[in-house]
């Protein structure tokens, strides 16, 4: 196993931020560290990098101890950070190149996570005047010159527009052919895009474990509809195998069907009829949405 965490707990003070929290990822496995704000998520990815300790339990990462091994650890593991901290007057490679004398890597790997992590054409560039999304191309690149067995990733994909979250799942799902990825998000879709298995922490708990392939057999889905104005619940209850309706933000609709069938044309056909304009029409993993939701809300 490339991450295994027994019993972990940690307080802050008398609020407990983790509590007696187990789980072992495999090599190699992307999984997505589900959970609201708060839920606990980067202070165990912060034990596992070794940046904090833990009260009780015992964690290891790629063999490693993450107490009596710190430096076995550290050196299998690459790690960006939540608020991914970068010299921002530094230029890219003079940053990777630094941290890279760290590890005392040769200047050809540099070259290689350049090219990797698509940067080669902001490579000359200071970090300052990046975009968000190559910004976290530099942590990645930064997480991944060392060539760790085990990358742990905190809300990778936070503040990206939508190319550059295409271009980051893209990247993070081709890792995870050959190295195991822990990352953390409190956004499902991001879950379904990039992951095989998503473990759900709430309030310190892992309230569930389960493989994407186990959720996405089930005869149950969610479609997302944008009308041009309101429409009633009622009238979209009528809709064949309608499970419930909830209208979530302005003209936006979350409809669940008890059918594992693709319902979008039913609501397309609904539209056409009563001469509705569809804005957008979307298909959304109908149990992971439940389950986050009735394991996270109580």
């Amino acid at each position: 196993m490339s991450i295994e965490v027994e019993g972990i707990s940690k307080l802050y003070g008398s609020q407990k931020a983790l509590n007696n929290v187990s789980f072992k990822v495999k090599n190699p496995e992307i999984v997505g560290f589900l959970g609201p704000n708060g839920a606990g998520k980067s202070t165990m990815m912060k034990i596992l990098t070794t940046f904090l300790h833990k009260d009780s339990g015992s964690a290891k990462v790629n063999g490693f101890d993450i107490v009596s091994d710190i430096e076995g650890v550290q050196k299998s593991v690459g790690y960006l950070p939540e608020n991914n901290p970068l010299y921002l007057e530094m230029y890219v490679k003079e940053y990777l190149t630094f941290n890279a004398n760290i590890f005392k890597i040769s200047k050809s790997r540099i070259n290689e996570v350049i090219e990797q992590t698509g940067l080669t054409s902001e490579a000359h560039k200071k970090i300052g005047q990046l975009s968000k999304g190559y910004r976290q191309r530099v942590g990645l690149a930064n997480a991944l010159l060392h060539d760790p067995e085990v990358l742990i990733l905190d809300e990778p994909t936070t503040g990206l527009d939508p190319n550059q979250l295409v271009d980051i799942r893209n990247l993070i799902k081709t890792i995870g052919k050959k190295k195991t990825v822990f990352l953390s998000t409190h956004i499902m879709q991001e879950v379904e895009a990039m992951c095989d298995r998503v473990i759900i922490i709430n309030k310190g708990e892992i309230v569930a474990d389960k493989k994407l392939q186990e959720l996405r057999e089930t005869k149950e889905q969610i479609v997302v509809v944008e009308f041009d104005y309101r429409v009633e619940d009622a009238f979209l209850l009528k809709l064949p195998k309608v499970k419930s309706v909830i209208n979530t933000k302005d003209f936006i609709y979350e409809i669940t069907f008890s059918t594992s069938e693709d319902m979008r044309s039913h609501v397309f056909d609904f539209a056409h009829d009563n001469e509705l304009k569809i804005l957008q029409l979307n298909q959304k993993n109908a149990s992971l949405e439940s389950l986050f939701r009735d394991l996270t809300s109580k």
